[in-house]
């Protein structure tokens, strides 16, 4: 593989404009910084929320449950996959607490767990879309 070497010594000059001119550490802001920080557990459990975002279908499926519970035939058909790819997925967003479901009769709907994973599905795409 050849390397732009130029571009890179371009883009690392960029990222050397956004730092300090100076070395100058304030220890009572990083310290303050430091204690609002998630302790491991809590960051593991957030890089694993952010890794189960992180696959389009399961995104797809979150998106088509926002509003209105469905069943996983729905799903399939209006996502335009296999009913074994849904579930597949389905239960992976169980198994992070994404989505809840309720049988009625022989039919198993899904809606999203809370409004947590409402807010956030529709404030990133919110973002994106700016």
């Amino acid at each position: 593989m050849q390397y732009d070497y130029d571009h890179f010594a371009a883009d690392n000059d960029k990222i050397c404009e956004q730092t300090c001119d100076e070395h100058e550490v304030s220890y009572e802001a990083t310290e303050k910084r430091r204690l609002l920080l998630p302790n491991s557990l809590a960051l593991d459990s957030l890089t694993l929320f952010f890794k189960a975002l992180g696959d389009g279908t399961r995104l797809s499926i979150l998106l088509c449950i926002d509003n209105e519970p469905m069943c996983v035939c729905d799903i399939a058909e209006t996502l335009k996959i296999s009913k074994y790819a849904v579930s597949h997925q389905l239960s992976a967003l169980r198994s992070f607490n994404l989505v809840k479901y309720k049988r009625e009769g022989k039919r198993i709907f899904y809606s999203l767990a809370d409004d947590h994973v409402s807010d956030i599905v529709e404030k990133a795409l919110d973002h994106i879309m700016e």
